[in-house]
């Protein structure tokens, strides 16, 4: 009897060492994949966290999740750091960390292009009361230029040096989406800018609530920013996006980024591109812009070399790929 007891309980120990064994291989099979993104307030985040959805659903051995960051600059150090693996970032500021140039520092990041998400339009918001009607008349007031470390923080003030509007000529609360919002709703500020997809939460909650104005660029400033920074280029955000804005703006745009660390491998690229490109319909679900997310838009406007990965991809589908975009 105390012989069948012993053999039982090292039956269970046994069985409980291979459980472990078990989960700890398991474990170690699994990827874990970080997406950097940006504020809640933005499309970044949920287009983010839709991707992780598809990513931990359809690649096998792959956990995805989407954090929240300081966006765009903030998410170019990350993924050179190593602290996540893919980070949504903004043309401009993918092309500034991959060459080390400008918020940059002379330090050449070690990024590559894995996908084009969507076009940022540049969304310069007031309240109709303000009476502020051109985006000179920023000098002297309190403004918000986005947070720092985001993308729009580095658009804003690319098109304000293109302007020769001197950075130290207005109050900068560098405030989140929400928070940029929220100030514009309290009178704590009196412009809020935003780069972000058009039809943005913050903005259309604040229309709601309140008239609000969307300063548009005249064709002189357009002309000046483009030649400062080639990514940019001239676009219009629609008429009846936002409550009260009804007719079409005049503005600047620039494509968003799916930037990953040089150093992942060829097949992980290839598997999570891949699965984004197929699974793109449950994307646009989350949000419209992610219409843009294809594979042909990859090759026309990444500001960056593709990685080996997408370029694998690309090919499959028998899409050519310039040499300018190969690492």
């Amino acid at each position: 009897m105390k012989k069948a007891g012993m053999n039982i309980a090292l039956l269970a120990i046994v069985t409980l060492c291979s459980v472990a064994l078990m989960a700890s291989s398991a474990l170690a099979r699994t990827q874990f994949v970080s997406i950097g993104t940006g504020g809640t307030g933005g499309i970044y985040y949920p287009y983010g966290g839709g991707v992780a959805e598809i990513w931990s659903k359809y690649v096998p051995g792959v956990k995805a999740v989407a954090e929240v960051t300081g966006a765009s600059v903030e998410n170019v150090k990350l993924a050179h750091k190593g602290e996540t693996v893919v980070g949504e970032v903004m043309g401009d500021v993918a092309e500034a960390g991959f060459k080390g140039t400008g918020k940059f520092k002379g330090k050449k990041h070690n990024i590559l292009s894995m996908a084009i998400m969507y076009p940022n339009l540049l969304q310069v918001v007031t309240l109709k009361k303000s009476g502020i009607t051109n985006i000179e008349q920023v000098k002297g007031r309190h403004i918000s230029t986005g947070s720092p470390g985001s993308g729009t923080n580095f658009m804003a003030e690319n098109v304000f040096k293109a302007l020769g509007i001197p950075l130290d000529s207005y109050k900068d609360s560098r405030l989140s989406f929400t928070e940029s919002a929220n100030a514009l709703r309290d009178g704590t500020i009196e412009v809020g800018i935003w780069s972000v997809g058009p039809g943005t939460s913050s903005i259309l909650d604040l229309a709601t609530t309140h008239d609000i104005h969307i300063i548009a660029f005249t064709p002189e400033q357009v002309k000046k920013i483009l030649a400062y920074n080639s990514n940019y280029s001239a676009v219009e955000l629609a008429g009846g996006v936002y409550r009260g804005v009804d007719r079409p703006v005049p503005t600047i745009g620039v494509w968003n980024v799916m930037i990953c660390q040089r150093s992942l491998s060829a097949d992980l690229v290839y598997k999570l591109v891949k699965a984004l490109y197929d699974h793109n319909d449950y994307l646009r679900k989350i949000h419209p812009s992610a219409a843009y997310t294809t594979p042909e838009n990859a090759v026309k406007y990444s500001p960056i070399p593709l990685h080996p990965g997408t370029i694998k991809y690309l090919k499959e589908k028998g899409i050519q790929v310039p040499a300018r975009l190969t690492p």
